[in-house]
């Protein structure tokens, strides 16, 4: 214990040099080399995005297009290098006022106070976006961080469940038609390329339906009678189900369209990230094309339209009316389709999204409070998680969030000095080194980009 006390003691009084910037005695050059190091790559990156978001407006920008481009890439690349930045000078300053480092200001509340600050500068129609993307990230480390301390455990295809039931409860939503009034979003729009736009509400008052046709009985002697199957088949639907043709053939070609988008998502991928080896003919087209593998995201999405469709109008037939509520065991059994194509990603991002529509929902409804500058804390909060793991606990971070903290930092996050923190108990040290060799980082230059020593 009293080893233990003098190891906490010693990584408590480190000096923000020691730790944060040990090639130079300045906080503040060791915050503008970071500076400097975060302009070009930030700058870089958005100009890609703004640059393919106005290439998919599929049309000629105009001069008003042109200028929105330009200052959305100044005002998103002046967010992001603050909040690089913000968080070297903030741990300084937190080192200066208290004296000392604590667990939570090594990371976490420096990187909370920087995102506050950095985000009042970013336009507010991309702060919920950006939450939603730091959301999606820092929900995997915090699981895994959970994981490594024993609290909880995966299981085998729990990203499934998860993107099951956040599908399903976005296509209740869809199906109740809130969507129209008071919960408009793009995603509602992805959502009818999946399940179809007959599948949207709101639906009409449940009514009862009784069916007085009589049937003669079939002559299977004759090939009339399987005429006549095929067309009972190709035709039957029920008087509540909102498409036209037949249930039979509406679920087929509502699993077939979904099936052939999916395979040319990626197929179009696999051509757009091979652009140079295609121009050198240098592709084996047999390998990344012509890949079985390429029908897995076609497999998850067709199945689960297949699945949908089918049990939604076998409740219709079963019930004699439609209801939103057919969306919820339709959606579930669906989604085990998606078992093709697991990844936690989509998985966690559709969650985070799902959660946002059905806040925004109830808030509507007067169901749940309105939470002042809720978008900007979360931001903060989940970004600070990720400052704090990529610092203390880097095993639990996303390789590539690790490499783009890297990137935007000049090469920095593995240069920092935190064999001191090992005495909090989680071998930060040895999961640095771990990191650095997995992803295998270069360290052959001693100083970081812009070292500023001083």
């Amino acid at each position: 214990m009293a080893v233990q006390s003098k190891l906490m003691e010693a990584a408590i009084n480190v000096s923000c040099k020691d730790y944060l910037h040990p090639w130079t005695e300045s906080c503040v050059a060791g915050s503008a080399g970071i500076l400097l190091s975060s302009i070009p790559y930030t700058l870089r990156t958005y100009a890609a995005v703004y640059l393919f978001s106005l290439v998919m407006r599929m049309r000629i920008p105009t001069l008003l297009d042109l200028k929105r481009t330009v200052y959305g890439i100044l005002k998103s690349t002046a967010f992001l290098t603050t909040n690089a930045y913000g968080f070297s000078l903030c741990v300084c300053l937190l080192r200066l006022l208290l004296g000392r480092f604590y667990f939570s200001t090594v990371a976490y509340f420096p990187t909370f106070i920087a995102s506050i600050i950095s985000l009042t500068i970013e336009r507010p129609a991309r702060r919920t976006p950006l939450a939603l993307y730091v959301a999606n990230v820092s929900t995997e480390s915090l699981w895994k961080m959970l994981e490594a301390r024993g609290i909880v455990r995966s299981i085998p295809n729990g990203q499934v469940l998860v993107l099951g039931c956040s599908i399903t409860a976005l296509i209740y939503m869809y199906r109740l038609g809130v969507h129209k009034t008071k919960v408009k979003d793009a995603t509602f729009r992805a959502l009818q390329l999946l399940i179809g736009k007959d599948e949207q509400g709101p639906i009409q008052e449940p009514t009862e339906t009784t069916n007085n046709q009589s049937s003669r009985p079939l002559n299977f002697s004759s090939i009339s009678a399987y005429v006549q199957i095929y067309d009972k088949l190709r035709k039957s639907k029920h008087q509540s189900c909102p498409h036209r043709q037949g249930c039979a053939p509406y679920a087929l070609m509502g699993g077939l369209k979904p099936f052939l988008g999916g395979v040319g998502v990626q197929v179009g991928l696999k051509l757009l990230l091979n652009i140079p080896k295609i121009v050198k003919m240098k592709l084996d087209w047999r390998t990344q094309i012509f890949n079985k593998s390429n029908l897995n995201l076609g497999l998850a999405l067709g199945s689960f339209s297949l699945a949908y469709k089918l049990i939604s109008c076998g409740l219709r037939h079963v019930c004699g009316y439609d209801s939103a509520f057919f969306s919820i065991p339709a959606g579930l059994l669906g989604s085990i389709g998606l078992l093709h194509f697991p990844n936690i990603t989509i998985a966690l991002y559709v969650m985070w999204k799902a959660l946002q529509l059905l806040y925004n929902w109830g808030r509507e409804e007067g169901v749940l409070p309105t939470v002042p500058y809720f978008i900007m804390i979360f931001y903060s909060a989940c970004t600070a998680l990720l400052f704090h793991c990529a610092i203390l606990e880097p095993q639990a971070l996303r390789s590539s969030y690790y490499k783009f903290l890297m990137d935007i930092s000049g090469n920095r996050v593995c240069r920092f000095h935190v064999s001191q923190f090992d005495a909090f108990g989680h071998g930060t040290q040895n999961q640095v080194n771990e990191v650095v060799k997995r992803l295998k980082i270069d360290l052959s230059r001693v100083l970081p980009k812009f070292p500023l020593a001083v």
